[in-house]
């Protein structure tokens, strides 16, 4: 009876191990998760123009083999060669087939940046081309070259930053900072970039660190204690040369 019983609990022991080796060798395909691929994002935009006239511009937004339909955000930002502080939004159509257009013309001669926004599938991206209205006016894009040496008026050569405008920021609540960093057209990674945070009329500056929670994208939090019109400054530096900043103004109810 004894060596029944025995025998009972040694074949109850050898399948449990089985189980749990069987288990183990299936968790690895159970728990695969398939490659999320990136959005890609093609600009097209004409090199040159005349003044006043219309150009169209379109994007495509593809993942993979799949034309996006569904992004978050398609949006045009244009500015004159070191005016990036006047620069202007242009909201696009949506033409299915993941391509995104809208139009725009220019009133007089220059260079004009025309850069592209998107958010879609939880990432962002932002390529930028350059158009020649006219003559081209006085300004000329001089590679590596910083206007003035501003960085309020002309970033460095390839550089692009991007700050996410806060939805209904409210005084006493919680609010999400996002920024996104791209150079040469690819997301900035591994910088560092503080939010300088001030209230219009006070002097007292508060200073925050961001997270870089993707790649190129920089969050960070903020409570604005009181009502009213707060400018937030991003703050951009590496381990070499590279220091940037913007300026951007935030109204909170």
């Amino acid at each position: 009876m004894k060596k029944i019983s025995w025998l009972i609990s040694a074949g109850m022991v050898m399948m449990l191990v089985a189980c749990g080796a069987s288990k183990d060798k299936a968790a690895p395909d159970s728990s695969e998760s398939e490659e999320i691929l990136p959005i890609s994002v093609e600009l097209t935009v004409p090199e040159k123009a005349e003044v006043n006239e219309t150009i169209v511009m379109e994007t495509v937004v593809t993942q993979g083999e799949e034309q996006v339909d569904d992004a978050n955000e398609v949006v045009y930002e244009i500015w004159e060669e070191g005016k990036k502080e006047e620069s202007y939004k242009v909201e696009t159509s949506n033409e299915g087939k993941g391509l995104y257009k809208a139009e725009t013309s220019f009133e007089h001669d220059g260079q004009f940046h025309i850069q592209v926004h998107v958010t879609a599938r939880d990432m962002h991206t932002m390529p930028e081309k350059v158009v020649t209205v006219g003559n081209g006016g006085n300004n000329t894009v001089e590679e590596g070259h910083e206007h003035g040496g501003d960085h309020e008026h002309g970033h460095s050569e390839g550089f692009s930053m991007h700050f996410m405008e806060p939805d209904a920021p409210a005084a006493g609540k919680s609010t999400d900072l996002v920024t996104h960093l791209q150079m040469n057209n690819e997301p900035l990674e591994n910088v560092e970039v503080r939010y300088e945070i001030w209230k219009e009329g006070q002097e007292k500056h508060d200073w925050v660190d961001a997270e870089e929670a993707a790649k190129g994208e920089y969050h960070s939090s903020f409570t604005f204690q009181q009502a009213g019109e707060y400018t937030v400054k991003i703050h951009v530096k590496d381990d070499n040369d590279l220091h940037e900043h913007e300026e951007k103004t935030v109204e909170v109810k």
